[in-house]
């Protein structure tokens, strides 16, 4: 048993305000979770067993209480997983990510608990509950039936057990490419091999290989990850440079990885694919569903797989004659460059260098006018001026020296939710960019719980005593987290369950967030978030005109590409069979057949680090990009009508969207909103395709 004293401690189970995150260490975990679990058991079991008619308030609004606890706490211990990884971490991690994936099966596999949730949904009272509290109990009766609640005995247990294995397969996942992605680096000696790359990117090679311990020489270290890699692939002269890195970025995590004491690939994900998918498969089958494309659909805004694959043929046939043309311009212009055969490692260094002699500037150029307080600033701005909001940065125990902490308040300055923002990469922190809810907002009898969110990205750090710089392309990344944490942060819903983006359907997650990035794009937004590093100069409205003239450069093909991993995805969770003779491998190869007009080598093992598909929610999802992004970009086609800061269109988006969170259909916030259905239309002018 654990120390009572050690848990009244315990800085994991404080929720009186915002976490402890300078005291957390990886063996508070444990005691935490498992007596939160022991707390959770022990309620299922008095409410399960009571004689009471569940209601509203003596039955889901405990079940609730509890959840909104445990998923506090864990939501902590995830987190501090992602930004500060350590092996000790990692292991309590694991750990508890098994005990809590046993108790969450059980719990939606009760059938006393399911029983009950349906008797207060076919009670009178349930007519008299408000429409929040209605969704909430109808999400509830939906997810026990997909939670296996309905399956005889011995299914259960099998379908729990298959659950448990997807949880420890995805964490194992995620790992493999975050060791592999940390562990690679290759070093320089002669500065003359590097020509092309940017200073700034040198300089940081240059500190990131005097700062390594196992590196005796003075030269220069890169990686894989993107503050590193991608400055590299896009100016590097040397070819043979570009393909090196090419290579070790396209095949992490693949059977190429390092080997092992037994010869073995160290980090090889192309098995725990096969497990995956067919345990997807199992899980899906055993719910009486064809596939798990099915299964992935039962709580999203598109009803069918087919419904699914004819967008994105339809989008598809719209881009792909652009692509194309993308594809010929850039394959003409390699030759003047010497580059008879271009490769997948020449494709972002002849971009670059097409797009400079097009439109005249280089992304180089441009991130010099966006060093990170002014483009912080530029961004609150815009958030302050539509949504009527302030945002100030203030104090709160942190879990690194390069996060930070804000507050959002009202007009009357009362605040109505906060941030942590964490900006720059670093090893121990898995890559990309993303959103994550820390605290989410709820009314209780002694008052409101105020929303928190994670808002975490992998940047450039600041290097040779100069401020961070970000590319336009971080900008907008910077203005899509955003528009996730408002989405979370903004909601005015009261009970938990539905609050900011939980109920949200998962195709619809990405509207605010990509109807966020549209304000890098205005002359009025941009222009005030800029400064010259060295001169202190706006950016010079000549060069924003050039940006904005290449905004749809190579858009076909970008499309094209989104549009393939899409249906990589739906194919492999719809129709593939895993345990047939083809491999995911075949899959995305038959995909690229039909709709690629970029090839990539053999050697590349895409699916082995598409951990979005395998580790993070997006199974039979990836659509959800290219669906939100025809609703966001018609959303924002009424801040084109209305004016790009209009506080009119910004209040009508903040109230029918943000605030009403997953308390209403996806669809009928948006058609509140917009007053009909979304259409094409916007997408396809915002692109260039129109």
């Amino acid at each position: 048993m654990s120390n009572p004293l050690f848990q009244a401690s315990n800085p994991l189970l404080h929720f009186a305000g915002l976490p402890k995150f300078n005291e957390i260490n990886p063996e508070h975990v444990s005691p935490a979770i498992e007596s939160l679990i022991t707390e959770g058991r022990a309620l299922v079991e008095t409410l399960a067993t009571s004689s009471e008619s569940p209601t509203w308030d003596n039955f889901a609004l405990k079940l609730e209480d509890h959840s909104e606890k445990l998923n506090r706490a864990w939501s902590q211990v995830g987190h501090m997983n992602a930004v500060v990884n350590s092996p000790e971490l990692r292991e309590a991690y694991n750990e508890n990510l098994a005990k809590l994936t046993d108790y969450g099966s059980d719990v939606s596999q009760d059938e006393r608990l399911y029983a009950k949730y349906k008797a207060i949904q076919a009670s009178t009272a349930f007519a008299k509950l408000t429409p929040t509290q209605q969704k909430i109990i109808n999400n509830e009766v939906r997810d026990f039936k997909l939670g296996g609640a309905e399956l005889p005995a011995a299914q259960k247990a099998r379908f729990k057990a298959v659950s448990e294995e997807l949880s420890k397969l995805g964490s194992k996942f995620e790992e493999n490419i975050m060791d592999n992605t940390n562990d690679f680096a290759h070093f320089v000696e002669d500065k003359s091999t590097l020509t092309g790359i940017p200073n700034d990117a040198l300089e940081a090679a240059l500190e990131a290989a005097s700062g390594d311990a196992n590196y005796g020489g003075n030269g220069y270290k890169f990686t894989l990850h993107f503050p590193s890699y991608l400055p590299l692939m896009q100016y590097a002269d040397n070819r043979e440079l570009r393909e090196t890195m090419y290579r070790a970025y396209a095949t992490r995590a693949s059977e190429f990885s390092k080997p092992d004491e037994n010869g073995n690939p160290k980090w090889d994900n192309t098995g725990l694919i096969k497990d995956i998918l067919k345990l997807k498969l199992e899980e899906a089958k055993t719910l009486g569903f064809n596939n798990y494309a099915e299964l992935s659909l039962a709580t999203k805004m598109a009803d069918t797989p087919k419904q699914v694959t004819e967008f994105l043929d339809t989008l598809a046939k719209r881009a792909k004659p652009y692509a194309e043309r993308d594809m010929q311009e850039l394959t003409a212009y390699s030759k003047k460059l010497g580059i008879d055969d271009m490769q997948a490692w020449d494709v972002g260094y002849v971009s670059e260098k097409l797009r400079e002699e097009k439109y005249a500037f280089s992304d180089q150029e441009v991130k010099q006018y966006f060093p990170e307080s002014k483009v912080l600033a530029g961004l609150f701005k815009v958030v302050e001026t539509i949504f009527g909001v302030q945002v100030r940065k203030t104090e709160a125990p942190l879990w690194h020296k390069d996060a930070s902490f804000y507050q959002i308040s009202d007009s009357q300055n009362q605040p109505v939710a906060y941030f942590y923002l964490d900006l720059y990469a670093r090893n121990g922190k898995r890559g990309g960019a993303w959103m994550d809810e820390c605290i989410t907002r709820r009314k209780k009898a002694d008052g409101v719980i105020l929303p928190v969110a994670y808002l975490t990205c992998n940047f450039s750090a600041p290097v040779g005593g100069k401020p961070a710089l970000f590319t336009h392309d971080e900008v907008i990344t910077m203005f899509h987290e955003f528009g996730h944490g408002l989405h979370h942060m903004l909601t005015k819903v009261d009970e938990y369950g539905v609050s900011g983006i939980k109920g949200v359907e998962w195709d619809a997650v990405e509207l605010p967030s990509q109807f966020m990035e549209n304000f890098c794009w205005e002359w009025e937004v941009l222009r005030h978030m800029t400064a010259h590093v060295d001169t202190g100069g706006e950016l010079p409205r000549e060069l924003f005109d050039k940006m904005v003239a290449a905004k749809n450069f190579q858009a076909g093909m970008q499309t094209v590409r989104q549009i393939e991993f899409s249906l990589f995805d739906m194919r492999l969770h719809g129709e593939f069979n895993p345990n047939g003779n083809l491999t995911a491998l075949d899959v995305i190869e038959q995909v690229r057949d039909e709709v690629a007009v970029v090839r990539p080598p053999k050697f590349n093992r895409f699916p082995n680090s598409f951990s979005h598909i395998f580790a993070g929610g997006y199974a039979a999802g990836y659509y959800s990009y290219k669906w939100a992004e025809v609703l966001s970009a018609d959303a924002y086609s009424l801040f084109e009508e209305m004016g790009t800061l209009s506080a009119e269109a910004g209040k009508l988006f903040k109230e029918e969207v943000l605030a009403k969170g997953g308390s209403r259909p996806a669809m009928e916030s948006f058609v509140a909103f917009r007053g009909r259905e979304p259409s094409m239309d916007a997408l396809l002018r915002h692109n260039g395709m129109a």
